[in-house]
């Protein structure tokens, strides 16, 4: 599939095999010069177009300028927390803006993408769908929020987890074309396990996704261990039950091998009791799985607040006697509003 941005091809989101064939048989140039044209495309800061481009003769730059475009994002505000963690803002080509965010673990440097301008799943606790949903991002957009980090802090990039604005499976497509090339060698080179995709339960996609094997690690928003509660809290939960869903995980984890990272948001008084514990490690004991706990982080318009005392813990000491594993997820940018659910859908500058 080839994406045009202003009447011309975007570069970016084609493979290096994909570039190879259209040079060859469109443009007929040499099949190496789309080792050439990749390696620029994918050096830091070098997304402004093709006269860098010092190794490609100029009959062929200008072929490149009249029939590609290259995609830049433009850096509206960027915000450093106490932690170190960076929220950036940016704006894509047509004006529509996303946020990404930059975090520093041990185990490597990690940005945290949006797949779509807006969101329309309606989760109640997240400010990403409070301003609608705009479009789907190309698979260039996506990877140009990993480059703009990359050159922004001077480091490699070695993780991505695709967790920023929007709902992954709700652009498809994309996102899978994405994931190729990130993993590509001669591109990203970042591998698949170290490539996270979150979801808040497509039950159908999720299906689609193990079909096709990629072994990523699965994030599947939870958050509730009845389907009351959870339609509640998240509208598009009305369409699949839980148990459709855990059984789409289920045959994922079976498929890929890989274990499934069950997302659970704490609210005070809605899904943070000792009960709503026991149901939900009833529910998923036999999946090859993890929970993350997320005690809610608050945002500006939403009354959800995180559970009160001790019982966050005694939910996850629940799980645990109930032989599952779970965890706190790290916090990261809370003071700069960074942290999960916390990202915002702007329409326009005048929000900033």
């Amino acid at each position: 599939m080839r994406y045009m941005i202003d009447n011309k091809t975007d570069i970016l989101s084609l493979s290096r095999n994909e570039l190879k064939e259209l040079l060859e048989t469109g443009f007929a140039m040499k099949g190496f010069r789309a080792d050439q044209i990749y390696s620029w495309l994918y050096k830091p800061g070098e997304q402004s177009g093709f006269a860098k481009m010092s190794d490609i003769p100029k009959a062929h730059q200008k072929i490149l300028e009249d029939n590609f475009h290259i995609g830049k994002l433009n850096m509206i505000k960027k915000r450093i927390s106490a932690d170190g963690t960076v929220k950036y803002l940016f704006a894509l080509h047509d004006k529509e803006m996303i946020e990404s965010v930059f975090m520093r673990y041990n185990h490597g440097n990690t940005v945290c993408i949006s797949t779509q301008a807006g969101c329309r799943m309606g989760c109640v606790f997240c400010a990403s769908g409070a301003g609608g949903f705009a479009r789907n991002l190309l698979p260039s957009e996506m990877l140009l929020q990993v480059l703009a980090a990359g050159e922004d802090i001077k480091e490699r990039i070695s993780n991505v987890v695709l967790m920023g604005i929007g709902e992954p499976l709700d652009n498809f497509e994309n996102v899978v074309k994405f994931l190729e090339l990130a993993n590509c060698k001669k591109g990203l080179n970042i591998g698949y396990r170290h490539i996270s995709l979150s979801t808040c339960g497509l039950v159908d996609k999720i299906s689609k996704l193990g079909e096709i094997n990629i072994p990523i690690t699965l994030s599947v928003s939870l958050h509730a261990s009845d389907d009351e509660t959870r339609k509640k809290i998240m509208p598009a939960a009305a369409k699949w039950k839980i148990d459709d869903l855990l059984q789409a995980c289920r045959e994922y984890a079976n498929a890929t091998k890989r274990r499934i990272s069950f997302e659970y948001a704490l609210m005070d008084k809605i899904n943070d009791s000792k009960e709503d514990a026991r149901k939900l490690a009833l529910k998923i004991k036999n999946i090859l799985c993890h929970v993350n706990l997320i005690p809610v982080n608050e945002v500006y318009g939403k009354e959800f607040k995180p559970p009160s005392g001790g019982k966050a813990k005694i939910f996850q000491k629940t799980l645990e006697d109930h032989g599952i594993n779970a965890t706190f997820r790290r916090k990261c940018g809370k003071d700069i509003d960074a942290s999960c659910g916390q990202l915002k859908f702007l329409k326009t500058k005048n929000e900033v």
